[in-house]
């Protein structure tokens, strides 16, 4: 038995006590979410794009943010199109102030903040020490210290708010199963995971839960523009394994909204990682980390090396979908083709 169908046996065992995932909102659920205010970071491309929309949908107010003005402005004219209302702030949630500056300028235009989901991420790929130094500080300045940024500003406006809000940050399976040649941003994820935790404990002892509220929202592995944003050292393309659609995850987030909880892993993949983590956790590790080896490392075809995103935004990748499954679908082929 290899390593992946070990990996698959573990999290089918830990999945006959899984959850499920949410399903289509119901008409119950749809009305309360008309003309609620959304702030989003990282709404340019993939799951904060799709949950933008897809909230936009519901004829709710969405504030996107993220550092690509021009593709905000497009995402924009879709969320009102689609029957929601719009606002535009660009940011890096690597900055304080930049933060701020996106929750005063939510309230001025909508009068109250009733959701922040904090989703803007950035990884790298590679051997830990292959990775520049700078390239894994700029992961942490943004997956983990943006965070506490867009935490901060949201929880001193929620506070205030007679009715408070929610405050849903974006992490990943990777914060509960750390995954090898992505030790920076398993890491941050870790961060994100325990400071969801503290918080609502501290929460808890103001008395002020449940009105307000921090969820954590654990995604499997997503085909978005993050792999083509990746800083990556690997020397070959980005891989992933049974990559989940955005749409999954921008519907979970969305359910989120409507039904708090402390932590969601999304998905049945999601949950079952998480749960065989908790049971085997140097197995999954370990079991994880050789199928991801073999698959990135020895397998995929060659490709230099990329500080990507990290240091300043690029043009690629605008959409929801990020191709990785067509691309992986396109190589295997190609190699299948040569024989390898």
């Amino acid at each position: 038995m290899n390593a992946l169908t070990l990996l698959l046996a573990t999290i089918a065992m830990a999945l006959l006590s899984g959850c499920a995932t949410p399903g289509r909102l119901s008409d119950d659920d749809r009305q309360p979410l008309a003309k609620k205010t959304f702030v989003i970071t990282g709404a340019s491309s993939g799951i904060g794009r799709a949950t933008a929309l897809r909230l936009a949908s519901l004829r709710a107010n969405v504030v996107l943010a993220a550092r690509r003005t021009e593709v905000l402005n497009e995402v924009a004219a879709q969320a009102q199109a689609a029957g929601g209302q719009a606002l535009v702030v660009t940011v890096d949630v690597s900055k304080a102030q930049d933060m701020e500056r996106l929750a005063t300028a939510a309230v001025e235009r909508f009068g109250r903040i009733d959701v922040w989901v904090n989703n803007a991420g950035v990884v790298a790929i590679g051997p830990f020490t292959d990775v520049p130094l700078p390239d894994h500080d700029r992961i942490v300045d943004v997956n983990l210290k943006g965070v506490i940024h867009g935490s901060h500003a949201a929880l001193r406006r929620f506070r205030e708010q007679p009715t408070g809000g929610t405050l849903i940050n974006v992490g990943s399976v990777e914060g509960v199963l750390p995954l090898a040649y992505q030790a920076s941003y398993s890491a941050t994820k870790a961060g994100v995971l325990a400071l969801g935790r503290a918080l609502n404990e501290e929460l808890r002892l103001a008395g002020l839960a449940p009105q307000v509220t921090v969820a954590t929202v654990m995604p499997w592995a997503t085909d978005t523009p993050l792999f083509t944003h990746a800083a990556n050292y690997t020397g070959h393309t980005p891989q992933q394994i049974a990559l989940d659609d955005v749409a999954k995850v921008a519907d979970a987030i969305v359910h989120v909204s409507l039904y708090p909880t402390e932590e969601h892993a999304v998905g049945w993949k999601g949950t079952g990682a998480v749960l065989s983590h908790n049971w085997l956790p140097d197995l999954t590790e370990r079991l994880s980390a050789d199928v991801y080896h073999r698959l990135q490392i020895e397998r995929a075809p060659p490709a230099p090396a990329t500080s990507g995103n990290l240091h300043a935004p690029m043009r690629e990748g605008t959409g929801e979908d990020g191709g990785v499954r067509q691309r992986m679908d396109d190589e295997s082929r190609v190699r299948e083709l040569s024989g390898r």
